[in-house]
């Protein structure tokens, strides 16, 4: 670089001495004198000498050789998490940038010009051009126009910037999720030969301060801050980096009472609705508005829900095995009542599938098999044969009564002068009475395929009733493992 301006100097200029060159290029390479003197201790004489010595060197890297990198010191503080937004995978964050850095060279005497540190403005200092490799938007902040510089040439930056940077949110266990965003801070030009980050205050003091002047008290909850050293290599060289890794907990109150809470009463309504008789029609027309009243709350409540992500967050796998349950519920029922109305539709039924279910499945539910009656049906025959299967069938009772009746009949004609109608007539009457028994016990009671039917129609009702339950605690208890142990694994 200084054979090149003795050249170019003498072609221009045609006479300018070797020795001009030298202090030039030296003053150059130095950069600063090593230390000046105020005339007075006034602030006026030691900006003139800062004018004098420094300010007119603001384009250079303040190093004694060009083949030294300096180093910058780089500190942040969290001071506020605007929001996290989900669809377009960004975090918005207020922070407080510091940047140290040293001006080989400069210094002053602190009583000789009565200052240890002045505020002097950025734009007359060389300042580092640090930038976050994540960093999308930087949105309007208050600008800090000035630095702090010491009197043994040290460089104090501190400003605040709002940032809008890209992180990879990882949705799947929301809304009890753990994001790690990270902000990576180094220069955007210059290499790890000119420039070297360092790290300034340790991950745990950053984390305290930023607990402390955290303003937002919103969705998001500072975890914790862990700090890495990297390196970004190229094919021309590499760059020297500083990565802070930002830990943010969502509080999932506001997701817990307004979508998991009325998703498990509306589950438990449907779980209690089995206490409703399989026979009655308002069982199935109750669950249906209980699905009906469910898919609206799912359209009203799906702003509330995050659509993007690389996995199908949990709570959606939730909500729709709390659907499928209830569908599945109201099948059941459909299915139940379809057994219980028309059993005459269905022939008798098959001996294995009554000893299956009556036998084996009644005891597993705690359902008590039905007893048999003792009631001992005979046929009423007024020729007085022997009782055939297909005669109208009565009670004992019944018949003794009508027996007397008809032996009252036949000792009627001692007194009587035509007893031969009398008698027909009441065995007439007898036979239309133990008719009209018979088909009274027939609707009260039913056949017994009929019963039968029934029987197997509450006990499958009672068993599916259970399954349900056992499927319900096992789908919740697995979502809720399943969530419980990927928040573990993040932090």
């Amino acid at each position: 670089m200084c054979g090149w301006t003795r050249g170019s100097a003498e072609t221009e200029n045609g006479g300018v001495k070797a020795a001009e060159l030298i202090v030039i290029c030296f003053m150059l390479l130095q950069g600063f004198v090593a230390a000046f003197n105020c005339t007075s201790p006034t602030p006026a004489a030691l900006f003139d000498e800062l004018a004098k010595h420094l300010f007119s060197n603001k384009l250079l890297r303040p190093v004694e050789t060009f083949a030294k990198p300096i180093n910058i010191s780089i500190s942040i503080t969290v001071a506020g998490i605007l929001g996290v937004d989900e669809k377009t995978q960004t975090l918005s964050s207020v922070l407080w940038q510091v940047l140290e850095w040293d001006i080989e060279g400069l210094n002053w005497d602190e009583k000789e010009c009565a200052a240890k540190r002045v505020s002097v403005p950025r734009d007359n200092l060389w300042v580092p051009d640090i930038q976050i490799k994540q960093l999308l938007d930087e949105a309007s902040s208050t600008k800090t126009p000035y630095v702090y510089l010491y009197n043994t040439g040290h460089v104090y930056d501190d400003k605040p910037i709002t940032v809008v940077t890209s992180c990879q949110l990882g949705i799947y266990t929301f809304p009890f999720d753990i994001q790690n965003c990270s902000l990576t801070f180094g220069s955007y030009i210059h290499f790890a030969t000119d420039i070297q980050m360092i790290q300034g205050a340790t991950a745990e003091k950053v984390l305290k301060e930023s607990r402390d002047v955290i303003v937002t008290n919103g969705e998001w909850e500072l975890a914790d801050i862990n700090i890495a050293d990297s390196s970004l290599h190229l094919d021309d060289g590499s760059y020297s980096e500083i990565t802070y890794y930002i830990v943010l907990r969502r509080r999932p109150i506001v997701y817990v009472v307004n979508l998991l809470v009325p998703s498990c009463f509306l589950i438990t309504v449907d779980l209690f609705s089995f206490v409703l008789p399989p026979q009655s029609v308002d069982r199935s027309s109750f669950k249906m508005t209980l699905i009906l009243g469910y898919t609206v709350f799912l359209l009203i409540m799906n702003d509330l829900l995050p659509v993007t992500g690389e996995k199908t967050p949990l709570i959606n796998v939730f909500f729709s095995i709390s659907l499928a349950l209830m569908v599945a519920s109201l099948l059941e029922t459909l299915f139940i009542t379809n057994i219980q109305y028309k059993p005459r539709e269905y022939s008798a039924v098959p001996h294995w599938l009554s000893v299956l279910v009556l036998r084996y499945l009644a005891v597993l539910v705690c359902i008590p098999p039905k007893e048999r009656s003792n009631r001992v049906t005979v046929s009423l025959n007024p020729s007085h044969k022997a009782p055939s299967a297909n005669t109208s069938a009565t009670s004992l009772s019944d018949h003794q009564s009508i027996s007397d009746v008809t032996l009252s009949g036949k000792a009627a004609p001692a007194s009587l002068d035509s007893p031969e109608p009398v008698v027909e007539q009441l065995r007439m009457l007898g036979r239309e009475l133990t008719a009209i028994r018979v088909q009274m016990d027939k609707y009260c009671q039913g056949t017994k395929a009929t019963q039968e039917w029934e029987m197997i129609g509450t006990v499958i009702d009672r068993l599916l009733f259970g399954l349900y339950i056992i499927f319900i605690f096992v789908s919740f208890i697995t979502i809720i493992s399943i969530w419980i142990w990927h928040n573990s694994f993040a932090t």
